[in-house]
């Protein structure tokens, strides 16, 4: 018996779908959907070249309080770089970003080196 998805999951799903399918058309290699491990995810996980890109996805209907920007926190931030970590210990220390995809309705927007984990 398969799990029952809310409408709020199934959203989140087409947006990570939306952002992975625009990052492929701007050369992006996307290698990694939804890597979790205690304590943190990261959305997708791709490739710029030699470089690896940990993107985190954030979808909002509208841009009511902020949108989807105002969502990227600083603890939703630790919480990303906690996951990278653990990645980049796995698959080897390459040079690597933090990218964001904001979709605040029909409008998305890619925030390259949108933070960094100093």
């Amino acid at each position: 018996m398969g799990l029952i998805q809310t409408n709020a999951q199934t959203k989140g799903q087409a947006g990570e779908q939306r952002a992975a399918e625009y990052l492929a058309g701007q050369g992006l290699h996307v290698i990694e959907r939804n890597f979790r491990v205690k304590g943190g995810e990261i959305d997708l996980i791709c490739r710029d070249g030699a470089m690896t890109v940990f993107v985190e996805v954030r979808l909002r209907s509208s841009t009511a309080f902020g949108g989807a920007g105002a969502s990227i926190t600083v603890a939703k931030q630790t919480r990303l770089i906690l996951a990278a970590r653990h990645w980049l210990v796995r698959h080897g220390e390459v040079p690597c970003r933090f990218d964001c995809v904001l979709i605040d309705g029909d409008k998305l927007e890619w925030l390259r080196d949108a933070f960094g984990a100093d």
